[in-house]
């Protein structure tokens, strides 16, 4: 949340504001006071609990527990006021308080343009508020760049590991100290799997259970070649033991 901000006006006196995630919430106290609204307390119970909000604020009395309301409350409370100036305090808020909340992040009161010392403060603070803010959107962009940069270079260590892992047929077979082309023939037999029309061999489905992995080729120009069968530590290790 931010400082709290008070502003007068010469009608209806004393309203204060603070902002919350950037929206003006406006202080239900001050604002039943000037609408001539008895009970606060009763009030509060009728607006929309999402948009209400307590805080303790710095007061005459010390620090004490305020309810602040947000715009659309406010428009709520207002409904409900009898006071013939409530259209005036209305427009007031609405179209100098609150707009000027919004552009500048703080109401242009008299006192403040009639007070170049206290003029230089807040623009030096909102200054810094927007470097601030400028610096954490420059840092989320850099962060989604960096992400970015990151997520190709992972995707290929991945690959690059999971290749590891994987071995051919050929490799297979030298681990197993038996001929390649008796080892493919034992896992065609035995129904693990099968060559297709381009005489490529497939893993059947119902039969590979992690024995293995079939994996995209590319040339060294990124261009797709095809696929190949590869088979997975867990096949290595089943294929030795059925032939120990």
């Amino acid at each position: 949340m931010n400082e709290l901000q008070i502003f007068n006006n010469p009608v209806f006196g004393e309203m204060r504001i603070i902002k919350v995630n950037e929206q003006p919430y406006i202080c239900l106290a001050d604002v039943c006071k000037i609408l001539d609204i008895k009970n606060a307390r009763d009030c509060k119970t009728r607006l929309n609990q999402d948009g209400v909000v307590t805080t303790d604020t710095l007061t005459k009395g010390g620090k004490q527990q305020m309810t602040f309301i947000n715009e659309s409350n406010l428009y709520k409370v207002i409904f409900q006021s009898r006071k013939p100036e409530a259209e005036k305090f209305t427009e007031w808020v609405t179209n100098e308080v609150l707009p000027s909340i919004r552009k500048n992040g703080m109401y242009a009161t008299d006192e403040l343009l009639d007070n170049p010392d206290l003029a230089i403060k807040v623009f030096e603070q909102l200054k810094q508020e927007r470097e601030e803010k400028k610096k954490l959107q420059l840092k989320n962009v850099q962060q989604k760049q960096l992400i970015g940069e990151l997520k190709p270079k992972a995707n290929y260590f991945d690959e690059l590991v999971s290749r590891k892992l994987l071995t051919s047929f050929r490799d297979t077979a030298k681990e197993l100290k038996i001929k390649e082309k008796d080892f493919i023939k034992y896992l065609i037999d035995n129904g693990y799997i099968y060559r297709d029309k381009k005489g490529k061999l497939q893993p059947y489905a119902n039969k590979n259970n992690g024995l293995f992995e079939v994996k995209e080729c590319y040339s060294n120009n990124n261009a797709w070649v095809g696929t190949q069968t590869l088979i997975t530590p867990k096949g290595r290790e089943t294929f030795r033991l059925l032939y120990v």
